[in-house]
């Protein structure tokens, strides 16, 4: 089976959540990567299970954090961003292995 749309839905995702990352990111941009992600199937069909639940897990708590100042909420975004990140890193081994 291949994994070309599988890789290239992550490499999107990835893109997203490096301009996130790099430039910080308002509530709309971290709804265009959850809904994005959320609507990678190749992706997620691609790897084991579990990392579908690790990323939707991650990406619940993400969009909880972007509708609260950084101060008021228990998720802070930029270690959520950073755990997708690894989430991201992860995903493409097992997806090039």
């Amino acid at each position: 089976m291949s994994n070309t749309n599988a890789m290239q839905q992550l490499d999107a995702v990835a893109a997203r959540l490096g301009a996130l990352r790099n430039g910080g990111g308002t509530g709309r941009s971290v709804t265009v990567l959850s809904d994005e992600a959320r609507a990678s199937t190749e992706l997620l069909a691609a790897l084991p299970p579990r990392y579908g639940e690790v990323l939707l897990n991650l990406l619940d708590r993400l969009e909880s954090s972007a509708l609260f100042s950084e101060e008021s909420c228990s998720f802070s975004q930029k270690d959520l961003l950073d755990n997708l990140q690894v989430w991201a890193d992860k995903a493409r081994g097992q997806l090039v292995s």
